[in-house]
């Protein structure tokens, strides 16, 4: 069989493997690619994933960046069964016509600008009229319970422990008398979070395709992150600011409400802080949560059988409107706000970093992963000021990043999943993760388990030979679709700019102090992102 990578390669967004048999044409996950403008490009390349030659679509889970795409492929074409579990199906009911309203307004923003410079408008990605078109494709699954969705493909869904409803996925493939079996790990969950259960074990694969978003480190314990969130609420509400806190509409919310009852519980909560949940989609998702009872762990079963509520508290607000939530800046004292987008690229969270990321009486708390590119890897990182809606703002807030409330598994957590294997000429492929912790990841891989890593590239295809090695079709099309970038010449014109600068000294010092400060801080902040640059590599 051949599968091609369609994303989600040596990146952490786009997740789509596209595997061919000699009787079906399928996908596993469509997602859509996130980042930098360069990465987001790939979503209107729909084509190149010929949707109308699919058969079917399984769906690991419901995070956009595994099934965002598949608005799109309906709109070019789609039309067979989108297999997934039942919370799954309900979450994408809504977050496929939430972000399909998002690429409307994006687009509808972009041409705005375009008109105006007389450039003909863009269309968007897909719009809501796909997201509910797409609807009505989706089939529910149960964990364990096998089908055969084609000739030849056998296919199980396992709890992936990662957020409410996800799977890592079994598929057994019959070609020539032979049968070989993959699996896919979709996102592997972190050990002992709340609401969801730990990942299932799996023992047998010829071929393993393994997340390695943390493969180069490790998350901090639940009872440190507990701590370290009523640090950040302490900090805040002693001041009389506000705690603004980025986070994925599904999943992290439900946990940050969670914990939030837990603090409460503990008497760390001040009990006149607000607590805005500013997302009509977590809001939603939460109700989702509330739906699906069965899909918890024990812990929480055991909370709601004693009459105990996690997803609630007394002081929570829900703000569904764009008027509710403009009001919360427009409140003086302390709360605690928690929006979307989790990478503070996107949506409500915006606004409130706007309205707070210069106060220093304001926090921030991360409580996820940051991709490269995006506003919160550079708070993360340390920026001094950051561009919100074309607008320069000072960083004076006090950042916070708490790596215990990741979905994902960290490092010692995917070794450990990885031991229970018994298959000793399994071949694992690395994915979903950036090329750095990948190499660690696969190093680790290598020395403790003895395992063949091969760490897959953006549109690559490979051959998986039963009970053989990984044949490369070709050995990438990386060259045709992201060509080289001629590092040299940008660093000589970027020696020879600053050349130019040296040459002119004589007329910037003949300008006035002020104008001279000016100067002088426009450089330092280019000398900064370039420090800023280097530390990344």
């Amino acid at each position: 069989m051949k599968i091609t990578f369609m994303g989600a390669a040596k990146t952490v967004t786009g997740s789509c493997y596209i595997i061919e048999t000699e009787n079906a044409r399928f996908a596993v996950d469509c997602g859509l690619h996130q980042g930098n403008a360069e990465i987001e490009k790939r979503n209107k390349g729909i084509a190149d994933y010929d949707p109308k030659k699919l058969d079917f679509i399984l769906i690991t889970h419901a995070h956009i960046d595994h099934t965002g795409l598949l608005p799109a492929a309906v709109r070019a074409g789609f039309d067979g069964p989108i297999y997934m579990t039942t919370p799954t199906r309900d979450l994408l009911d809504i977050m496929l016509l939430d972000s399909a309203y998002i690429q409307e307004m994006e687009a509808e923003w972009s041409n705005r600008k375009r008109l105006r410079k007389g450039q003909p408008p863009l269309k968007p990605i897909y719009e809501q009229e796909d997201a509910i078109k797409t609807v009505p494709l989706m089939r529910t699954i149960q964990y364990g319970a096998s089908f055969d969705p084609a000739e030849g493909v056998t296919v199980n869904f396992k709890d992936a422990g990662h957020i409410l409803g996800s799977a890592f996925i079994e598929l057994w493939i019959k070609e020539a008398g032979e049968t070989t079996k993959i699996v896919f790990s979709g996102d592997l969950g972190h050990k002992d979070q709340l609401i969801v259960r730990n990942p299932s074990i799996i023992e047998k694969a010829d071929y393993l395709l393994m997340e390695s978003t943390y493969g180069d480190r490790n998350h901090k314990d639940s009872s440190n992150s507990l701590d370290e969130l009523a640090q950040a609420i302490a900090y805040s509400y002693e001041r009389g600011g506000k705690v603004v806190i980025p986070a994925f509409a599904v999943e992290r919310s439900q946990q940050l409400i969670y914990t939030l009852y837990l603090l409460y519980k503990d008497g760390r909560l001040p009990a006149d802080m607000p607590v805005y949940l500013d997302s009509p989609l977590a809001i939603k998702a939460t109700e989702i949560f509330r739906n699906h009872p069965e899909f918890f762990d024990l812990d929480t079963k055991e909370l709601m059988h004693n009459g105990d509520d996690p997803l609630s508290l007394p002081n929570l607000k829900f703000t569904l409107s764009t008027e509710e939530s403009q009001a919360i800046n427009n409140t003086s004292g302390p709360a605690i706000v928690i929006s979307a987008s989790g990478m503070a690229n996107a949506g409500r969270i915006k606004h409130h970093l706007r309205h707070n990321i210069w106060r220093k009486e304001s926090s921030v708390v991360f409580v996820g992963y940051q991709g490269v590119g995006t506003p919160g890897r550079r708070l993360v990182n340390g920026a001094d000021n950051i561009s919100i809606f074309g607008e320069k703002l000072t960083v004076e807030a006090k950042i916070f990043t708490i790596n215990g409330f990741s979905g994902h598994a960290g490092q010692d957590e995917m070794i450990d999943w990885l031991k229970h294997f018994d298959s000793p000429a399994m071949k694992v492929i690395l994915t979903h993760g950036e090329p750095k912790g990948q190499k660690v990841l696969a190093g680790l891989i290598k020395q403790e388990l003895g395992y063949k890593v091969h760490i897959a590239d953006y549109r690559e295809e490979l051959m998986l030979v039963p009970g053989g090695e990984i044949q490369p079709v070709v050995k990438s099309r990386v060259a045709v679709t992201e060509p080289e970038i001629d590092w040299e010449f940008l660093l000589k014109d970027s020696e020879k700019l600053f050349s130019e600068f040296r040459g002119r000294l004589d007329k910037v010092k003949a300008q006035s102090f002020l104008s001279q400060t000016e100067l002088r801080d426009r450089l330092l902040e280019i000398n900064r992102q370039v420090v800023e640059l280097i530390s990344e590599l």
